[in-house]
């Protein structure tokens, strides 16, 4: 007989799906988010804002700002950005029949700004106010216990803006905790005012591939892998087939007005969607935790390496590249950064594809994301060599459609000392594909002090068209 972990108390669904809501979502809070984007530099900003815009009611927005880049150095362009919502308009009130929470495109609208038509830290000083930075710093100074999230598309110097002001006119201690509010995520080093963020606010939450593309650093960097292809990120293992431009024309650009503005990609598909992408309340994302991974990559904290495309050596540590080891549609085990994000491919295409179904269709004629239910708290105990068990039985679907079950071990993310199996997985789960599954805890090929963490997730997947997945994380603690 298995021995039984040290303790794995049964309590009502509801504590159950409670403290799973705790490990990554609150059900009642939404992000706050302010974009940061250059657009019109390529089509890539343009593709991401249409995928953000199906999602809008994940997040608060409080600002959609035009900014400039490496790439667009002395423009902006907030009537792109409004052009976008106003096509978000046409098609709201039909998202809305589909999931609740969509904001009105006038209430966006409003939200619209803009940075100074100057590239990075020549727009950061005395002097080089900008609606953006005033709208960002109003956002900060807002009274809300909810971080102000900072997705960065572009160049980051509007946010260096408002944080030279506010460290320029208030206390240290007010200056500090103004920071402390910030959680920001940039696509690489689009200007220099990037590593100037980092050496000059050290208490800065800040989620980055470093370096400027002149070196090779788009290559190299984590978001790459939303839709790499053999040279660009060089994401072999993963399904290109979901990032072609022929797949977005069936799926994307033939839906109504919101697709119609989806721009054909000249280098890669919406680079700048992780950004955000893991803020997306689907269960497996916990942004405050960027080391456990999601659908934005997976990000560990330490000081980063000089690389030749840096533009100058990292001076503190900040959530960087980590890598995963994925098993790719090529049938071998793909270990890189990449793999962080091209892991989850299928999922976030098909969710896409669904939420471009729901500007135009009606509820009865589209695919809405199943809900995995855990039939035990979503945090667990255990010593080595016990059996835990797992079950999601309950789960549903709200259009009735039968489902499919998925319970992996997520071992990057956790902090339990577990080397592979010949299978090229570090555990065995038994009935991975069931409602119901189980586990032993390792004893071997543990290194010391062999105690920590192991991540579980579930992903449950409806059989609807597209097929969509939603997931949820279970926490075993292993104890001496």
């Amino acid at each position: 007989m298995q021995p039984r972990p040290t303790f794995i108390p049964r309590v009502s669904l509801l504590l159950a799906l409670l403290v799973s809501a705790s490990l990554g979502f609150s059900a009642a809070e939404k992000p706050r988010v302010s974009v940061l984007t250059d657009i019109e530099n390529e089509p890539d900003d343009a593709m991401s804002m249409v995928r953000f815009l199906t999602y809008a009611n994940h997040f608060e927005i409080e600002g959609l700002i035009a900014t400039t880049s490496i790439h667009q150095r002395n423009k902006v362009a907030p009537q792109t950005i409004r052009r976008l919502v106003e096509a978000y308009g046409k098609v709201r009130d039909n998202l809305e029949k589909h999931e609740p929470g969509f904001p009105t495109g006038a209430h966006l609208l409003a939200r619209v700004s803009e940075g100074l038509p100057v590239y990075g830290m020549t727009g950061v000083g005395e002097g080089k106010d900008s609606p953006g930075s005033d709208l960002l710093i109003r956002s900060i100074d807002r009274d809300d216990a909810r971080p102000l999230w900072v997705p960065v598309w572009g160049g980051p110097s509007v946010l260096a803006q408002a944080l030279w002001k506010i460290r320029a006119t208030r206390s240290p201690e007010a200056a500090a905790k103004a920071v402390a509010k910030l959680r920001v995520y940039t696509i690489s080093d689009q200007d220099d005012s990037g590593p100037w963020l980092r050496r000059e606010f050290p208490g800065l939450f800040y989620i980055t591939s470093p370096g400027f593309n002149a070196g090779g650093a788009y290559h190299h960097a984590t978001w790459s892998g939303i839709s790499g292809d053999y040279f660009h990120a060089r994401c072999a293992g993963a399904d290109f087939t979901l990032v072609s431009n022929e797949w977005l024309d069936r799926n994307i650009r033939k839906k109504g007005p919101l697709g119609a503005e989806y721009p054909r990609w000249d280098y890669l598909m919406e680079g700048d969607t992780p950004s955000f992408l893991g803020l997306i309340n689907n269960g497996l994302n916990a942004p405050e935790h960027p080391d456990w991974g999601g659908w934005g990559g997976r990000y560990e904290l330490y000081t980063p390496r000089p690389q030749r495309w840096h533009l100058q050596p990292e001076t503190r540590p900040f959530w960087s590249d980590a890598d995963d080891e994925v098993l790719g549609v090529d049938g071998r085990w793909h270990d890189n950064n990449h793999a962080t994000i091209w892991r989850w491919r299928v999922a976030y295409q098909n969710d896409f594809a669904a939420r471009m179904d729901w500007t135009i269709k009606p509820y009865q004629e589209a695919n809405h994301p199943p809900v995995p239910k855990l039939g035990h708290p979503a945090r667990l105990t255990a010593a080595r060599g016990a059996r835990v068990d797992l079950s999601a039985a309950d789960s549903t679907d709200p259009d009735g459609d039968a489902l499919s079950y998925e319970w992996f071990y997520y071992h990057e993310a956790g902090t339990f000392p577990v080397s592979n199996a010949r299978s090229g997985q570090p555990l065995e789960i038994r009935n991975y594909d069931q409602p119901k599954a189980w586990f032993t805890v390792p004893t071997s090929r543990v290194m010391a002090p062999g105690t920590g963490d192991m991540h579980i997730i579930l992903a449950v997947t409806d059989h609807g068209t597209p097929r969509l997945t939603r997931y949820r994380r279970v926490i075993v603690t292993v104890v001496p």
